[in-house]
């Protein structure tokens, strides 16, 4: 498959699927797929019909991680080559987490190094029964750096060290099982299963949502009282809402009716 290293396919019910479109690489991020891929990231935030983002991967894998080939390249530029990729990847991370919109990678095959980041930094995580996830960073002298705040909190300290210090490859269902992965679906039903998935997800209303995305990791550092003071701002503005107020008035006339 050639063309764009990000596509963007619309599905017309409110979800925006973003594909990785390096299959012939493995989907291995390299300079134009990460700034493509940020560029689309906020293109659908600002998209008014958008409600729910995926990220799939073209071909039999997700992402197979950062593209070597530059890394090389860029060890013989010096130090601020690298952090200027390095930077421009974690701004993608960030932009996820910004979005108001859930974002759900929806893994099959490999996720690997930076690619395992990638899934790791969206809300919601789907896999194929036979996909694998991992960080072999170490194995080559590096380090998953910018995913590192992501996966401690998603697999709590002890779970993250290993899977980082250790560099080994794990399961779906082992990734499920630690934390890492939402569901595990078998093959025969995964890609119709992700399609369910995202349509109840943009089924929900769009306000309610944003507003829990956006308290939910406003809280992250956050102590209690502080927390609670955000929820009680959040609930007074969820409340005022259209969406609210209609929720909360045919909830009230089905009660009436029976």
């Amino acid at each position: 498959m050639n063309g764009a290293p990000v596509l963007r396919r619309d599905s017309g019910d409110g979800v925006a699927v973003l594909v990785l479109n390096r299959p012939e690489k493995r989907n291995a991020l390299d300079r134009a797929m990460v700034e493509e891929l940020a560029r689309l990231l906020a293109q659908v935030g600002e998209d008014p019909d958008v409600r729910v983002v995926a990220l799939r991967g073209a071909g039999r894998d997700f992402c197979a991680g950062a593209d070597l080939g530059e890394i090389a390249a860029s060890q013989a530029r010096g130090p601020e080559a690298g952090l200027a990729d390095a930077r421009r990847l974690g701004e993608v991370f960030v932009g996820i987490r910004r979005l108001r919109q859930p974002v759900v990678a929806a893994v099959q095959g490999r996720a690997l190094g930076g690619g395992c980041g990638l899934a790791t930094a969206c809300d919601l995580v789907l896999a194929h029964e036979d996909a694998s996830f991992g960080y072999p960073e170490v194995h080559l002298g590096f380090v998953p750096a910018l995913v590192m705040s992501f996966l401690r909190r998603k697999v709590g300290e002890s779970t993250a060290f290993e899977l980082m210090m250790r560099g080994r490859g794990i399961t779906a269902d082992e990734s499920a099982r630690i934390g890492l992965v939402n569901q595990v679906i078998p093959d025969d039903t995964f890609d119709s299963t992700v399609k369910e998935y995202l349509a109840a997800l943009a089924a929900r209303p769009a306000t309610a949502v944003a507003l829990t995305k956006r308290l939910f990791y406003g809280l992250d550092g956050v102590g209690i009282e502080d927390a609670i003071a955000r929820g009680a701002e959040v609930n007074a503005i969820a409340r005022l809402s259209d969406d609210c107020r209609r929720g909360v008035a045919a909830f009230l006339e089905r009660r009436r009716e029976r």
